[in-house]
């Protein structure tokens, strides 16, 4: 039996020699394949471009459905605060990570306030008028973060731009009341200048008024002239 067998093995591991041989086909030439389509590279723009970034966290965004009655998620992703270089508006973005899908987008105004939700120190809730998905919409949003400390910087920042906006519109409130007042102190001048000139007009008579004066002037001009003529030729013929 043993003379039957190891033929066998030997022409087994034979094979297996020339199985672990590399072929001609799997052997590395080194030649180099140029690809058949060149890609070239295209500037994406995402339209943060010209803005300032104040604050840039990851965070899991969640939107209130009002008809479901109930919270649905937005995404995960990196919610940031831009300020625009030119204008100066800020605004409150926030992309998902893989797709970079837009989750919320919409300005920080005066108004806007940002309150701890209820039994998480992690979570951020507030209400804005969103343009996320391409029409504006009254959103009620709720943020949370990995961290107490995320959660509080978030707040902390957007108190501070709340607070900024309403200074600046209170400035701009009180410069338009004082230019309000100048004008209704110069509009005022000018009717009373306006109520004063009909008054000096009324000290001059009408037109038909000093057509008559001029009119009786003649006549006893005129009368007078006849009067000196009369006489002379009186005392003449005397």
């Amino acid at each position: 039996m043993a003379s039957t067998t190891e033929p066998t093995i030997v022409k087994k591991e034979d094979e297996e020699e020339e199985d672990s041989k590399p072929s001609a086909e799997d052997e590395d030439t080194g030649a180099q394949i140029a690809p058949i389509v060149k890609l070239q590279e295209v500037a994406v723009s995402t339209g943060e471009e010209n803005e300032d970034i104040l604050l840039d966290l990851k965070a899991k965004l969640y939107r209130f459905d009002k008809d479901g009655n109930q919270w649905k998620e937005r995404g995960v992703g990196t919610v940031k605060l831009l300020k625009h270089k030119e204008s100066g508006k800020i605004r409150l973005v926030m992309r998902q990570n893989k797709t970079l899908k837009i989750c919320a987008n919409h300005l920080v105004l005066p108004t806007m306030t940002v309150q701890e939700h209820h039994g998480n120190d992690k979570s951020c809730v507030w209400h804005a008028a969103d343009f996320a998905d391409g029409e504006l919409k009254e959103e009620t949003f709720c943020i949370r973060f990995p961290s107490v400390e995320n959660c509080k910087s978030f707040k902390d920042k957007i108190e501070e731009i709340t607070e900024s906006l309403a200074k600046d519109s209170g400035e701009s409130e009180e410069g338009n009341t004082a230019a309000e007042l100048i004008d209704k102190l110069s509009v005022g001048g000018k009717e009373k200048k306006r109520k004063e000139r009909p008054e000096k007009k009324h000290l001059r008579p009408p037109k038909r008024k000093r057509k008559r004066r001029r009119m009786r002037m003649r006549n006893r001009k005129s009368l007078a002239m006849k009067s000196k003529a009369s006489g002379v030729l009186v005392w003449l013929f005397c």
